[in-house]
């Protein structure tokens, strides 16, 4: 179970013996059955599918997004990036902002970082005491369960990616004339802290696994970390009785 998870101890390596060949071949397939679980989820109007993407900095959410939901109907489909608070979300409640994004039925919302930043930075930056961290857990973990409870399907991934792979991927954005866009300082300063945020996501993984699991996914080779986020939405959303709705007779 996630919960238990002790990252020094996890590979950020792919944990399935499976080609890069294999897996993109593999790719095509997943990609069009999620496109077609898309579109009964859309018809049906039944559930709606909250998919949250968390790691550290180079972890690859970005192109996870990108390549992972390539086949997805943009109409139906809707990509959040939550970063630093404005003004005006600071001053509400911290689950605010993160409340009146979540999907409606039959709609796939996607998270680029979520409301766990606000437990990660805290942690990370001492900016809070465990006793206060508890109650945000507490009330994350109710807030998970009322949308899951409301027939929301929820996914949550935790990109592994190493430091060392992190330093590569950071030298590459600062090199590449193609990627310096996502440069900044803070990168550096975040990828600095490595181990601490490695603890600050044990935490979470202890505290904020009630609702539902994470699934820890090895991010060092960015192909398989598309492959393995892809196999498991496809799995789980098979659970689920998404179909066409039946057609109305007339009487």
């Amino acid at each position: 179970m996630a919960r238990n998870i002790h990252l020094s101890a996890t590979s950020t390596l792919p944990d399935e013996k499976i080609s890069k060949e294999e897996a993109t071949i593999e790719n095509e397939k997943l990609i069009q059955k999620l496109s077609q679980i898309q579109d009964k989820l859309y018809a049906q109007g039944k559930y709606a599918v909250l998919i949250i993407l968390q790691g550290m900095d180079t972890a690859g959410k970005d192109s996870a997004v990108k390549h992972v939901f390539s086949g997805v109907n943009p109409a139906g489909c809707n990509v959040r990036s939550f970063k630093v608070p404005t003004a005006i979300e600071a001053a509400h409640h911290f689950l605010w902002r993160i409340n009146k994004e979540c999907p409606q039925k039959g709609r796939i919302h996607i998270f680029n970082r979520s409301h766990y930043e606000d437990l990660l930075i805290p942690i990370t930056n001492n900016l809070l005491k465990e006793e206060k961290l508890k109650v945000r857990c507490e009330e994350i973990n109710i807030f998970e369960r009322g949308l899951i409870n409301d027939n929301t399907i929820l996914l949550k991934f935790f990109l592994n990616v190493s430091h060392k792979e992190q330093l590569k991927r950071l030298e590459e954005r600062r090199d590449d004339p193609d990627k310096r866009w996502k440069y900044s300082k803070e990168d550096g300063i975040d990828i600095a802290k490595h181990t601490k945020f490695k603890k600050a996501y044990e935490f979470v993984f202890e505290n904020c696994s009630e609702a539902c699991e994470w699934k820890i996914i090895p991010a060092d080779k960015k192909w398989f970390k598309n492959y393995a986020i892809l196999k498991e939405v496809v799995k789980k959303l098979g659970k689920y009785k998404i179909e066409y709705p039946e057609l109305k007779r007339e009487k």
